[in-house]
Parts: C-alpha cells; sequence; structure tokens
C-alpha cells in the first residue's frame, strides 16, 4: 500500500519489514478487541434498555488480569523486535568499509581498504530550485558523485560529522543513522541486487538541510572492480595535477574566470551572487577587512572552514586551482579590488602550515 512502510531491498529491510507488519496486526488485533468490548458494552448496556449498572469495587484478579496480559504482548512482541535490532547493529566481517561525514551540507565518502575519498553534493539544478525550470524526476534527490558499493558484499558503514549533526538515510537499506560531530556510529548493509538507491539527511542540520541528499549505486563485483580503478586512477591523476599546478603561475583572467565559476557552485547560497552575505546569518564578502586586508586568514578559512559558524572548510573538496581562484576572485570581485592574485603554491603554503 502507498502509505506503509516501504519493503527495501535488503534482507534487513525485509526483515524490519516483516517486524513492522507483525506489530501493526497485534495492534490491530488489541483494538478490535478493546473497541469491540466498549462499543458492545455501550450499546447492550444502555440506559434507555433499562440496564441498572452493577454495584462493585475492586478486583485482584481482574487488576492482575489485565497487568499481565498486556505484560506478556510486549514480551512477545520484544522478542522479534530484539532479534531484529541486534542483526541491525551486528556489522562483523564487513568486507568493505566506508566512512561517512557528513557537513553542511554534503557528504564526504572514504573507502578504507582503497585509496580513494570524495565529496558527494547536490547536483539538482538551483534554477529547478528557484521554480526558473521545471522540476526533474529526482529533484533534490541527485547527486554529482554518487557512493558506489558492490553487489552482495557487507559494507560497513562508519558515521561522523564535521559539524553538527545529520543523519545518513536510505530507506530501501533500512540504514537511518546519525553522524554526531567528535563520534563514530555504525551501520552496516548487503544489497542484492544492482541498482540505483536514493535517500538524504533526515536530521534538521541547518538552512538547507533539505539540499543534502544520499545516492547509492550498487554495482556487481567486476563492474565496480572496474569502476574503481578508474577513480583512483583519475584522484592520482589530479593529485599529479596539483602538484604541477604548484610551479605555475595563471592569469588573472584564468583565476577570476575559474573562481566565478566556484563561487556561483560552492559560495553564492550562503553569501549571495553579489558578496552581500544574509545580515545575521552569513557574513558579506564585499568590503569585508578580511577579505580586503588578511590574505593568510582569507585562504585559511577558505581551506579549513570556522569552527562554530556553518562556513565548512573546503580543502578537501576543492582542488588548489580552485582554492586559488575562488580567493583570488573574492578579493577582487563587487568592489574589492585589492589587486592581489592567489596561485596554488600560496594555498599549498597554508595547508603546510597547519600540518
Amino acid at each position: 500500500m502507498p502509505l506503509n512502510l516501504s519493503q527495501g531491498v535488503t534482507d534487513i529491510s525485509g526483515q524490519v519489514y516483516d517486524l513492522h507488519m507483525t506489530i501493526f496486526y497485534i495492534c490491530c488485533i488489541i483494538g478490535f478487541i478493546v473497541f469491540g468490548a466498549m462499543f458492545y458494552s455501550i450499546v447492550r448496556h444502555r440506559k434507555s434498555r433499562g440496564v441498572k449498572p452493577a454495584n462493585f469495587h475492586e478486583s485482584t484478579k481482574v487488576e492482575i488480569l489485565w497487568t499481565a496480559i498486556p505484560f506478556m504482548i510486549l514480551i512477545g512482541m520484544a522478542i522479534p523486535a530484539t532479534k531484529t535490532l541486534i542483526a541491525m547493529e551486528n556489522s562483523d566481517d564487513a568486507e568493505l568499509t566506508i566512512q561517512v561525514t557528513g557537513s553542511q551540507w554534503k557528504w564526504h565518502y572514504k573507502y578504507f581498504e582503497h585509496d580513494l575519498e570524495f565529496y558527494s553534493v547536490l547536483a539538482t539544478p538551483k534554477k529547478q530550485i528557484e521554480n526558473k525550470l521545471a522540476k526533474g524526476e529526482n529533484y533534490l534527490l541527485e547527486v554529482d558523485r554518487p557512493l558506489v558499493i558492490p553487489t552482495n558484499t557487507k559494507v560497513r558503514f562508519l558515521m561522523t560529522s564535521d559539524d553538527v549533526i545529520h543523519s545518513w538515510w536510505v530507506p530501501e537499506f533500512a540504514v537511518k543513522k546519525d553522524a554526531n560531530p567528535g563520534f563514530i556510529n555504525e551501520a552496516w548493509t548487503n544489497v542484492p541486487k544492482p541498482g540505483i538507491y536514493r535517500g538524504q539527511c533526515a536530521e534538521l542540520c541547518g538552512k538547507d538541510h533539505g539540499f543534502m541528499p544520499v545516492v547509492v549505486i550498487a554495482k556487481e563485483q567486476a563492474e565496480f572492480d572496474a569502476w574503481l580503478a578508474e577513480q583512483v586512477a583519475k584522484q592520482q591523476a589530479r593529485e599529479a595535477e596539483e602538484q604541477r599546478l604548484l610551479a605555475m603561475q595563471l592569469s588573472e583572467q584564468e583565476l577570476m574566470d575559474l573562481g566565478k565559476r566556484t563561487y556561483d557552485q560552492f559560495c553564492s547560497a550562503c553569501h549571495q551572487p553579489n558578496g552581500q552575505g544574509l545580515p545575521g546569518m552569513f557574513p558579506a564578502l564585499a568590503g569585508s577587512e578580511m577579505v580586503t586586508q588578511d590574505r593568510q586568514g582569507h585562504i585559511d578559512i577558505v581551506l579549513h572552514g570556522k569552527a562554530g559558524t556553518a562556513m565548512a572548510g573546503y580543502g578537501k573538496q576543492l582542488s588548489l586551482k580552485e582554492l586559488a581562484a575562488v580567493v583570488t576572485y573574492e578579493r577582487n570581485a563587487w568592489g574589492n579590488n585589492t589587486g592581489e592574485l592567489i596561485q596554488a603554491a600560496d594555498v599549498q603554503a597554508r595547508k603546510n602550515a597547519a600540518d
């Protein structure tokens, strides 16, 4: 039924569904008996029939009976519920471990057994969100880089957060686990068939909470291995390219063009396209003392974010070239006009200083 709990695709989700239906039917039976007895008594013993109410007080036997029966029902419900909960928490013998880190408003995935990590960010076009374009089929449930896992493999997830409490939720896996800053929570899944499975953050984590989807693609083992090799190779190529860029000096035009594209994609939602920010929530960058005067502080906050605020660090998400470009753009747009160009080597120097 469309209003019922979905059955999901994993064995655990099937157990959760069966448990849900079992408890539901028990509640239906209890409701039928209780309300049936109540309505029967109202109709059968109504005053208009001349029925005289009985005159009696407490009964020890009745007290014991209506305490013992609910207690036994609860025990009967607790046994299958406990078995399912224990199975949901048992992540032993996992063949693949992935660290899932939430931050406003994106997910970071790190494959422990492989040299691969990346961010997954909402891919729904901004114009759809602003009602300037028709909504797509997977509106607000699409990302630029989905998490990819192999089928028929027990995958363990280690959940944590960089800032506030998030919750990683994929209904078809029956996985919903909080990601708390400073703590590690565990969950696991074993997907039996290939497919695309969608979810979202299920914890109110800030103003853009609704723009933090989860997309998981399950592939057959051979396809997953090929995808993994390709992604590792691409990551290594990007790292090599970054090292090459350290010796290069990009022109002002190159930095400003790339910086604007990067700013529009990652920064404009909070600080606004005109750099004016949102008073009381997100500071303006136009005319900002830090942006116009504190070169090192500006690079540091873009790299590492600012604790206790919604400003997340982009040091792991963006390349050195993109980081340098967006800082350059912010220092020379909206009338700031500092004339300073930030190069990849400058960003790398601040990274090294923090390490």
